[in-house]
């Protein structure tokens, strides 16, 4: 499996860890449901991220998570989400990963950074403690770590730090921040590669700026593999019209703190993992939710029908 690197491009999809009705990692499930993202069109995975419920995870579980996953995406490359309060854990499940044939591994900053010094100090610091031959996707996400990183210093972090070789932008607004870095790239800052989160709700403007695609979830993966391609092959229109089919259910899953109970839910009824339970603390859909969910599914089913 190769690495990722500052060129690396298309969709990378975050995947969800399935658990049964209990709270146990649903092993068969996971299987399937990686399976199920490559069968969609995906160019590598990424697991152990926020959406993957990771913080719920004890160290032992992630680490056969990452060696389950891997082993089952073959040649294909998966990133691991590793991020941690401490800087020994983070090293260890790094390691691991790699040593198990990991692309590269993913850290977003702890919520205890709160000035432009103290941002670039830790990824100095995660670059020095992993040392200079694993790369590193930083995970830009402040609506969810509180975290700002401003267009200035995240120039002094790709500039400082050539082993971290990927954004995964969730800044949001964000679009121009896109712009300012391939605009500096162009002045001669270091490239860097960008895959966009966000559940591919700004996905045909974010590569229209200049991203390489996603590093993101959503209940049909394919539509993200398919946007990328478009935008890719500049058939602008027909991705647009494309996204357009998909918009309301990214918007209804789009919801603060219901999103992955969305996500799920449309998993398990597409048959991609058996229940979508999520581990505690954490519920799923409300009956009136699950049926507003599948109300949705029904009218983009028809929709994608008269798009061909």
């Amino acid at each position: 499996m190769g690495l990722i690197d500052e060129n690396t491009s298309g969709v990378f999809v975050i995947s969800v860890t399935p658990f049964d009705e209990q709270g146990a990692i649903d092993w068969q499930s996971l299987d399937r449901v990686t399976d199920f993202y490559f069968e969609a069109g995906a160019d590598g995975l990424t697991i152990l991220g926020m959406m993957g419920e990771a913080p719920k995870m004890t160290q032992s579980e992630a680490l056969e998570i990452s060696r389950r996953v891997i082993a089952r995406a073959g040649n294909r490359p998966v990133v691991v989400g590793v991020s941690a309060p401490g800087l020994a854990a983070l090293r260890e499940l790094s390691m691991a990963a790699m040593d198990m044939g990991a692309a590269g591994v993913m850290v977003a900053p702890p919520g205890s950074l709160q000035t432009d010094t103290q941002i670039h100090g830790y990824y100095g610091q995660v670059v020095k403690t992993l040392g200079p031959d694993i790369p590193v996707v930083l995970q830009d996400f402040p609506l969810a770590t509180k975290v700002v990183i401003s267009d200035e210093v995240l120039a002094r972090i790709i500039n400082d730090f050539p082993s971290i070789k990927m954004l995964k932008h969730e800044d949001w607004p964000g679009l121009q921040k896109i712009t300012k870095i391939r605009q500096a790239e162009a002045a001669g800052q270091r490239r860097i590669s960008i895959l966009c989160g966000n559940g591919g709700g700004f996905l045909a403007e974010e590569m229209a700026r200049g991203a390489d695609g996603a590093m993101t979830g959503f209940g049909y993966p394919e539509m993200m593999v398919q946007i990328a391609r478009l935008m890719t092959a500049g058939e602008k229109d027909r991705a647009h019209d494309l996204f357009d089919a998909y918009l309301p259910l990214i918007r209804y899953e789009s919801q603060p703190g219901l999103g992955l109970a969305v996500r799920k839910h449309v998993l398990a009824r597409r048959g991609a993992i058996a229940s979508p339970a999520l581990r505690a603390p954490g519920s799923g859909l409300t009956a009136a939710a699950a049926a507003e969910v599948d109300y949705l599914i029904s009218r983009q089913e028809r929709r994608l029908k008269e798009l061909g």
